[in-house]
């Protein structure tokens, strides 16, 4: 528990003291009721583990089926609207905003949710579905759909989604607006083929 409260300080420049992360994070709290809920699913205590994480999802806004895996230090900001699905797994150090949803798209019982590797960050509001992988360091962009795997160090933004160079890098963790318009560098492509084919027209 403390490691999960430092790691808000290093992750929200917004914190500013213990007794203020420790009653006024929704994500922490969803975070720690998710850990005792996933501990219940494991040991086959079905029912109860569902009870809590319903518990928690009243109470903070955040829903994370029981069993989902997550890893040491995530941290989801602001959090409102964030659903975590039953078979996804969730690496270290991860940063996630409000809005995100990890779905499935499968009815069958099976592995059906996404992997998200170790040290991404997932902006508000992004959507990730299916059975695919985000890999380490990788970054999605807010509002982004993405339905295919992410390679590690990358960023992808957009819907769906389009890769791009770099992923997180050294100070870059709460950069995910500035990236550029994949539409607006395509819309300028096209532009520069017309006017092309319009000279050569001319010619």
């Amino acid at each position: 528990m403390i490691e999960d409260i430092r790691n808000v300080f290093k992750k929200d420049p917004a914190a500013r003291s213990f007794v203020e992360v420790l009653f006024c994070y929704p994500g922490l709290h969803a975070l720690w009721l998710h850990r005792f809920a996933h501990f219940l699913w494991r040991n086959g205590l079905l029912l109860p583990a569902r009870l809590l994480a319903h518990v928690s999802r009243h109470f903070t806004g955040i829903e994370i089926h029981p069993g989902a895996k997550i890893g040491r230090r995530f941290f989801i900001d602001h959090g409102m609207g964030v659903v975590i699905g039953e078979t996804a797994e969730i690496g270290d150090d991860v940063l996630m905003y409000q809005g995100v949803v990890l779905g499935g798209t499968t009815l069958e019982k099976k592995k059906r949710h996404p992997t998200i590797g170790n040290g991404a960050v997932i902006g508000a509001g992004a959507i990730i579905l299916g059975n695919i992988r985000i890999g380490d360091s990788a970054r999605i962009g807010a509002g982004s759909v993405v339905l295919k795997s992410v390679c590690p160090d990358c960023t992808v933004f957009g819907v769906e989604a389009k890769p791009h160079s770099g992923g997180i890098k050294g100070g870059e963790i709460l950069d995910h607006n500035h990236v550029d318009s994949y539409y607006e560098e395509e819309i300028n492509n096209l532009w520069s083929e017309l006017h092309k084919i319009k000279e050569g027209l001319k010619k």
